[in-house]
């Protein structure tokens, strides 16, 4: 069985013939784009001098734990497991803080980061793909610049995925629409929340200003290549011991940061699995949290991983 012979939410992108992209982006799009992925990186940059010398308090680390692991999970969890592979059943209301709480991490709104990442398991490591790293060939040189490509470069491309033939499910779905089209609200909530709370925990500027250079932009830096990293480096780097149809790999290191998502041979060898680290040792904290969930009867119909379909996946 294919990723699109699956039933359910994976049915959409076999329908066909839509086109795999719709349009070109807007100006402001671009322009948005360019100052979240950019500015973050200059803040990083300026990181040592100030840790060295000021800044990086108590209240600044427990504020960016909070913002990382919540708006994190919102894309491990809600984004990705949940709206993009059918990976559960979500009431009403988890579903739409999954969907608000994705929308923190500042990587786009939820349609369009649903829509891309179907595009991507649909083409994996094929022409199509709108993120491969082998997309150049496999020489060194080819791999280095599919790498910075599949890492960052992808972002940059003018041509959107078609909403309309990988998401016609979140289109018809008036809470999501609702949540995607607030994205620029839940944008600067995420950018500036930190600040406030850090400047109301210190009662000062210097609390404030701390918190929204480590809680907002240290923070939304480091998410977002944790998450970039995954389209790179997971498909480059690492153990396979599931058979998948691409180059998916299992990096341990990035397992604790990305909540479990660098367990990524599993998922693609069995994307609407709702658990990736299914072998010894191997952390996976989003499963975790959907198996709270479960518990809490706000998520049904789990699709946890089945011992005999792994052994099959492992032979």
């Amino acid at each position: 069985m294919t990723l699109l012979d699956r039933p359910g939410i994976e049915q959409p992108v076999a329908r066909g013939p839509k086109p795999a992209t719709e349009g070109r982006k807007r100006r402001g799009e671009q322009l948005m784009l360019y100052v979240f992925v950019i500015v973050p990186f200059v803040a990083v940059l300026a990181a040592i001098p100030v840790a060295w010398g000021w800044g990086l308090g108590w209240s600044d680390l427990v504020i960016a734990f909070v913002f990382y692991n919540v708006s994190g999970l919102g894309i491990t969890v809600g984004y990705h497991r949940y709206f993009t592979h059918g990976s559960f059943k979500a009431n009403r209301g988890l579903k739409i803080a999954m969907a608000v709480a994705g929308s923190l991490a500042v990587e786009g709104p939820v349609i369009r980061w649903v829509a891309d990442h179907r595009r991507h398991h649909a083409f994996s490591d094929r022409e199509g793909d709108p993120h491969s790293p082998w997309r150049y060939g496999e020489s060194v040189p080819a791999l280095a610049r599919g790498l910075f490509f599949a890492h960052i470069g992808w972002l940059f491309d003018v041509e959107h995925t078609n909403r309309q033939r990988f998401a016609p499910d979140l289109l018809a779905d008036r809470d999501i629409v609702r949540v995607d089209r607030l994205f620029p609200v839940f944008t600067l909530v995420s950018v500036f929340a930190p600040a406030l709370v850090g400047g109301l925990v210190t009662w000062s500027w210097t609390g404030a200003l701390s918190a929204f250079f480590w809680a907002s932009l240290v923070r939304i830096w480091l998410l977002h290549h944790v998450t970039w990293s995954i389209n790179s480096i997971c498909h480059t780097i690492g153990e396979r011991p599931f058979a998948a149809r691409d180059k998916s790999a299992n990096f341990w290191p990035l397992a604790l940061l990305s909540f479990g998502e660098s367990w990524h041979n599993m998922h693609h060898a069995d994307p609407t699995a709702a658990r990736h680290g299914v072998l010894r040792g191997q952390l996976d904290i989003s499963a975790r949290v959907i198996w709270t969930f479960e518990k809490l009867r706000w998520a049904t119909e789990v699709r946890w991983p089945k011992p005999e379909r792994l052994a099959r996946l492992r032979a």
